[in-house]
């Protein structure tokens, strides 16, 4: 433990020693307003400072003459030099002229800096030493209305994603061997407060906000887990759209039209009056799906308030609803997807979200130095799913009564960050030091449903009281949680970032489950009432260590290791599943993730990030071949084993005007997105595992993409393909009766987009799939399946946009 207690000392140490200190305000030359996010660069070296709300930044240097640069996306660059004791007292920016073409905004984003990584310190956080993406959604060509994850995120490396609908109702991305379904193994977050139905039991991502209203969104791999928590997979953080900072009122409104009956349409309103802002969003999708019984209907609402108390203080509120409902073509087999991939037998399954999230935050500013936010947020949800389930997915619905799982999620927490400078030796350090309370009480409920064939989500016992699959659970967690981090900078190239996450977490499960069996007629002999009531605490500290090296303004060298965890989750224990049956005595997974790579620019038209990672997995939950007490072979959902992880990540993006031909209101760009993984169990009490690849894991990822662009028209073309990938631990090529089990094959999709912007009209259009490929990426366990999920077909999209 000695060496615990040494990192604690270190992040929780703070020492004052002086440098020159450059303060000042940074204000629009024409409005004399302040301005906020200007960026404060050494030149030829690195950022310095970032001004806040009231356009203030301060940073210390012990140089007594630096040249500087300050830059914003909306203003003209201004540098300047500067001495100790001469700062101005106010910096005036003048605007970018507003005749500007999209083009040309485009590529000054591009060129001038390259931003699309997080800086070491964002608002309350700290990210020096971590491997971090960005995805700027402005600077996207995706098509947006459907929340097409593989392009919005086609330059984040190594993600394995689910693509199994045609409205992107969800978001399934993993990487590394994590399960992509409902990205349950990231922390998933909008605008830094959690979204998932349970962080520890229940952790499966329901919502997802529309990407076009989304910003940003901030990827930050395994080590993020001693900031937001203790999984494997990182942090997945939706940044939406910020109030206009100009305007009282701006109203933008998308329609999109779409293959197979899709319409979309999002209208947003947005401004800023004195101390009040707002944003807010409606969104409305519907569709008929690109296979029979699978129409969807979905409406989702935002709406975002601000209100400056004072210079250093701001208060705001949010509110998010999310209801659809959605008809499920079920799953299919091997023999069945070879016969027709996009046929369905199932007429009568349905699944249902009612999804309403809230959050307050508090931002403080208690000096120059030092940063502090609370955010209260909490989550009232429902998931209903019902219909026809068997183990074997060929077989043909009776129309008799459904399987129907119903589960409410209610909980509430606090998270809380102080983060400020200091100096020690001489050198400036930064602090972050949080904690966080996290409490859920959630159900869970499975019985007999109707056997019509609507969406009825009621329980029909007094009917079919014999019915086999009932069980009903409650599920009280309860978190707490307490973290910090420190950059020590050793010199002004070098810094070292310790951490630790300080865990308490209480489980609980207490409910029934019924017995219930039959005799070869048909007639009941058993129905047993079993009840069950577990508890299960435990406390433990993770350890973390990052560090960043910049020998100059275009290079990085970053290294990390992160301690991980996952809790058994409750469908891992309860849920009755045709499809697999549950290891009684499952438990906990554990590990540890490290990062190290190297990532910057070359000359301006270059830019890069290449990595190679470890991740150790240990008692990781998968399935193996199971014989009942009947004699029948089942698959098992269990700790298969201990799992090793390994592979380099890789993106390079050139800008090939700049490189070639230097041509203004040109964009020519072509990005490689590499990922090479290879992955083996190193131990297991199950026969035939140990020396096999671990599930989920395409051993070559790539995709690569090509972005052309003149005036106020873009283009882009990406081709994806992805390498053969197990399911389960045994390797199974062939697939099972239930088509859960089995080896997803090798794909490659072909997707083109473009738009044309004329003043205040935006017009879009693309097709994804553009060669028609037939593919699936998902062999699901439980809903939408079980079984094969095919991936759409060709399907085209247009948007009309209109911005006020």
């Amino acid at each position: 433990m000695d060496y615990k207690i040494l990192v604690l000392a270190m992040c929780c140490f703070i020492g004052l020693n002086a440098q020159n200190t450059y303060d000042s305000i940074v204000v629009d030359a024409v409005t004399n307003q302040p301005v906020e996010d200007v960026v404060v660069y050494q030149k030829n070296a690195g950022p310095l400072a970032t001004t806040n709300a009231q356009g203030k930044f301060v940073f210390d240097h012990p140089a007594e003459r630096l040249e500087v640069v300050f830059f914003s996306y909306d203003y003209q660059v201004l540098e300047t030099t500067i001495a100790s004791g001469t700062l101005p007292a106010t910096i005036r920016l003048q605007p970018l002229s507003e005749t500007l073409t999209e083009i040309e905004i485009t590529a000054r984003k591009k060129k001038i800096f390259q931003l699309e990584r997080l800086k070491d310190v964002e608002g309350t956080a700290i990210y020096a030493g971590k491997k971090t993406e960005v995805v700027l959604l402005e600077n996207s060509t995706a098509n947006l209305a459907t929340n097409n994850a593989r392009q919005i995120f086609n330059q984040v490396a190594g993600l394995n994603i689910y693509q199994n609908d045609d409205a992107g109702l969800q978001l399934n991305i993993g990487g590394r061997g994590l399960d992509p379904n409902r990205t349950a193994n990231f922390n998933t977050r909008q605008n830094g407060y959690d979204i998932s139905a349970d962080v520890l039991g229940y952790p499966e991502s329901y919502y997802a906000p529309p990407a076009e209203s989304l910003e940003s969104v901030q990827i930050i791999r395994g080590a993020a887990s001693l900031q937001y928590g203790t999984q494997f997979g990182g942090l997945v953080n939706f940044v939406t759209k910020k109030p206009n900072p100009s305007k009282a009122f701006e109203l933008i409104t998308r329609n999109t039209l779409g293959s197979n009956g899709l319409y979309t349409n999002f209208t947003s309103l947005s401004g800023t009056s004195n101390r009040f802002s707002y944003y807010t969003f409606f969104n409305y999708k519907r569709g008929d799906g690109f296979r029979p019984n699978s129409g969807f209907e979905s409406q989702n609402y935002f709406g975002h308030l601000g209100y400056k108390i004072s210079e250093k203080t701001h208060l705001s509120a949010e509110l998010t609803y999310l209801h659809y409902l959605a008809q499920q073509a079920g799953g299919l087999n091997d023999r069945q997807f070879s016969d027709d991939p996009f046929q369905s037998n199932r007429a009568r399954n349905w699944f249902e979200v009612d999804w309403l999230l809230y959050n307050v935050r508090l931002d403080h500013q208690f000096s120059e130095r030092t940063n502090f936010s609370l955010n209260l947020f909490g989550l009232d949800a429902a998931r209903n799913a019902l219909g026809f389930r068997t183990n074997r997915v060929d077989q043909v619905d009776a129309g008799e009564e459904r399987d129907l799982i119903k589960g409410d999620f209610n909980n509430f927490g606090a998270e809380a960050k102080l983060l400020g400078d200091y100096q020690v030796a001489g050198k400036k350090a930064i602090f972050l030091l949080g904690s966080k309370f996290y409490k859920a009480d959630n159900t869970s409920q499975q019985g007999p449903g109707s056997d019509g064939s609507d969406a009825n989500f009621d329980f029909q016992y007094d009917q079919y009281p014999n019915y086999p699959n009932q069980n009903s659970f409650i599920y009280p967690n309860l978190n707490l949680a307490f973290f910090g981090e420190n950059i020590f900078y050793l010199s002004d190239k070098w810094s070292l970032t310790p951490g630790f996450r300080l865990e308490f977490i209480k489980t609980e499960s207490d409910g029934f489950r019924r017995l219930v069996r039959f005799d070869a007629a048909g007639n009941v002999i058993l129905n047993e009432r079993i009840d069950e009531n577990l508890v299960n605490e435990r406390s433990f500290v993770l350890l973390g260590l990052g560090s960043s090296y910049k020998p100059n303004s275009k290079l990085e060298l970053y290294t990390n290791v992160s301690q991980n965890y996952r809790s058994v989750t409750y469908t891992d224990i309860s849920t009755v599943n045709p499809a697999f049956v549950i290891d009684p005595d499952i438990a906990d997974e554990r590990g540890f993730t490290a990062d190290l790579g190297a990532r910057g620019t070359i000359d301006k038209s270059i830019s890069y990030d290449a990595s190679v990672f470890g991740l150790f997995y240990n008692d990781r939950i998968g399935f193996r071949p199971f014989v009942d007490d009947g004699g029948r072979v089942k698959s098992q959902r269990t700790n298969v084993g201990d799992a090793f992880i390994y592979g380099l990540e890789s993106l390079v993006e050139l800008d090939l005007n700049q490189l070639i031909f230097q041509k203004d209101q040109l964009i020519t760009t072509i990005f490689f997105n590499t990922s090479l993984v290879g992955s083996e169990y190193l131990r297991s009490e199950e026969s035939g595992i140990e020396g096999n690849r671990v599930e989920f894991i395409p051993e070559v990822n790539f995709k690569t993409g090509v972005k052309l662009g003149y005036k106020n028209f873009l283009a882009s073309l990406q081709y994806s393909y992805l390498s053969d990938q197990f399911t389960d631990a045994t390797n199974a090529n062939e697939g099972n009766l239930s088509g859960v089990i089995g080896a997803i094959p090798a794909y490659d999709v072909l997707d083109f987009s473009g738009s044309y912007k004329f003043k205040n009209l935006k017009l879009e259009a693309g097709v994804n799939n553009l060669l028609d490929n037939i593919y699936f990426t998902r062999r699901a366990t439980g809903y939408p399946g079980p079984g094969i999920i095919p991936s759409p077909n060709r399907n085209f999209y247009l948007t009309l946009e209109v911005k006020i």
